[in-house]
């Protein structure tokens, strides 16, 4: 009886060359093609095709989107999660979701390995692993540009001719593009050097450049109950619907744009240009909203805390006791993350237009410039005396 590896299949010229070469390496072993569906605009009927035509026994396509936005998404979105204090983790958050289907059709079709087309290089290698070895701890893995003599696009472009097998795509360089439902990345090509200029009209495939986005400003409300998104625009959407939305409202905007230098896991730095339109609409009314409803200690533990999740997230550490520990925390901070938050749209500018919440803190009896009778501002003599103890000590004894 053969083998079986689960292979996670894209299509693109990785995973073509890939499903002959386990075959050849591997003792003819059966290769189950896995592309899972978490909101990248490929042809799947396509996709398909194409694995079974160049050697895979099988192929599934698993629609994830939806558990990706509420399991996974979400979750990060409330913990304000940012690596770097920037980059929205639009790909690193996919990978946990990735592996999980990788490993339900794996126990399905009793195979000995899961397969996958990360380089050596770089974070989804461990992503990927990391996924598999919390769900399926015996499982095997197999990571071809770990041990093949490949060392280039163009000899996968030549392996492929060789075994007269069509390319993927048009013959030439291109970048190297990761989607989802959340985002697209875009590395290689120029970016390749930080010196240069993006060359915004070839990379971007969401976001219109600021120079083509709409003249005229967009308003837009959110709500949030318990910290997640629930009505845009007043109307009620299931996430999937919800952040889609967002999308095309924010990439008409010129929202979402970085250009990042990142220290990836495997100890280099890396660039790329990340499109995150709904993502980054969605975190900025959040963050507002939580500024609005949290005491001054919470949210300021959870901003020290989001710096550890973002750090769990990249590093491919979703499944950990850490990371479950933390979001236990994160769900008991959302209690009160419940309101509206008002937005101006702009020229990639997000800028608040009013919010409110049955739970805010802000007090304007309090506030005021104006005259109040519920502060007596005697008292805060004591207090800055009673505050500034401890270094007018200090001072006192160096004097």
């Amino acid at each position: 009886m053969k083998e079986k590896v689960v292979l996670a299949y894209s299509g693109g010229l990785d995973t073509s060359v890939i499903v002959p070469w386990l075959k050849e390496n591997y003792n003819n072993i059966e290769v189950i093609a896995v592309s899972v569906d978490v909101g990248q605009k490929d042809d799947f009927v396509e996709v398909e095709k194409r694995a079974l035509a160049i050697g895979a026994s099988k192929f599934y396509v698993v629609d994830k989107k939806a558990e990706l936005v509420n399991d996974f998404i979400f979750p990060m979105l409330k913990s304000g999660a940012k690596y770097e204090n920037e980059y929205l983790l639009g790909t690193s958050i996919a990978r946990p979701v990735i592996a999980k289907a990788l490993v339900e059709i794996a126990i399905k079709e009793g195979a000995s390995y899961i397969a996958h087309g990360a380089t050596g290089k770089g974070n989804d290698q461990v992503r990927f692993e990391l996924g598999v070895k919390a769900l399926a701890p015996n499982m095997k893995m197999i990571a071809p540009w770990r041990i093949w003599s490949i060392k280039s696009r163009k000899q996968e472009i030549e392996y492929l001719k060789s075994h007269n097998i069509d390319l993927p795509f048009k013959e030439g360089v291109t970048y190297s593009r990761d989607e989802n439902l959340f985002h697209i990345s875009h590395e290689g090509q120029e970016l390749e050097s930080p010196a240069n200029t993006p060359k915004y009209e070839d990379v971007l495939q969401w976001v219109l450049p600021l120079e083509k986005s709409s003249d005229i400003a967009e308003y837009v409300s959110i709500e949030f109950e318990k910290g997640v998104p629930i009505k845009l625009n007043g109307e009620k959407l299931d996430g999937v619907a919800l952040i889609n939305k967002l999308n095309e409202i924010g990439a008409k905007h010129g929202i979402g744009v970085i250009d990042l230098v990142e220290n990836r896991l495997v100890g280099m730095k890396s660039r790329g240009v990340y499109e995150t339109p709904g993502g980054t609409i969605l975190y900025f009314a959040h963050e507002e909203l939580e500024r609005l409803c949290l005491d001054r200690d919470t949210l300021q533990a959870k901003i020290k805390l989001s710096h550890d999740m973002a750090k769990l997230i990249y590093n491919g550490q979703w499944f950990t006791k850490y990371r479950k520990s933390l979001s236990a925390f994160v769900d008991e901070t959302q209690e009160y993350i419940t309101g509206i938050v008002n937005l101006k749209l702009y020229k990639g500018n997000i800028l608040l237009n009013g919010m409110e919440s049955p739970y805010s803190l802000y007090s304007e009896d309090f506030s005021t410039f104006d005259e109040d009778t519920v502060y007596n501002q005697q008292d805060a003599e004591g207090f800055i005396n009673l505050f500034g103890l401890p270094i007018k000590i200090e001072s006192l004894l160096r004097k």
